[in-house]
């Protein structure tokens, strides 16, 4: 059910090129997607210190920066494990670009934020679920797991986008748009929220 509701929060599937390159690039994935685990933990960190009033969004981030650093040592010990050392990946464009649509004035900065917190974190699970059946069975293993607390963290942020905003079918719209098109337009560079390789 909780991939059925990321699914149609997304506006877009994964291309099955992406699968391919990532399938091609299996130290990549692994290194990016440690650093997206880091990433994750950092915004939460950031959000604590930015609203301390907001108590339910306290609660979730503590738990969610918790979860979050967890994976990122879960994927280390994977790669430690594989003989994949972990090295220095420029970003790709996805969270930048994301990020260049939020507001910069409260309250909207804030719901922005949000939402974009939202997309990464489903993105993260819809592609989870998509190179999951390719991967060997531990890889595979780890990811179904991953996707089910990565579920919880889609739904928490989108639930306190909700709580902050009196509308947010518009945000969510224009996110959607920007979101559909750095997931299908074509990259140079493989990354775990990359768009299909460029042909």
């Amino acid at each position: 059910m909780a991939l059925e509701a990321i699914r149609d929060f997304l506006p877009c599937a994964t291309p099955a090129a992406w699968i391919e390159a990532a399938l091609a690039h299996p130290e990549e994935l692994l290194i990016d997607h440690a650093n997206c685990e880091k990433k994750a933990a950092s915004t939460a960190v950031a959000l604590l210190y930015r609203y301390p009033g907001r108590g339910e969004l306290l609660r979730l981030m503590s738990r969610l920066a918790r979860e979050e650093l967890r994976h990122f040592e879960q994927v280390l010990a994977l790669m430690e494990a594989r003989g994949v050392a972990y090295r220095h990946l420029p970003a790709g464009r996805y969270a930048g670009a994301l990020h260049e649509l939020v507001r910069r004035e409260e309250p909207g900065r804030l719901v922005d934020t949000l939402v974009v917190g939202a997309f990464i974190e489903a993105r993260s699970c819809e592609r989870f679920a998509a190179v999951a059946p390719y991967l060997d069975d531990e890889l595979a293993g780890f990811y179904g797991s991953l996707l089910r607390s990565e579920a919880r963290h889609f739904q928490g942020y989108l639930d306190l986008a909700r709580a902050a905003a009196d509308d947010l079918e518009d945000r969510v719209a224009l996110f959607a748009a920007r979101e559909r098109e750095l997931i299908e337009r074509s990259d140079t560079e493989f990354r775990f929220h990359s768009g299909p390789p460029v042909a």
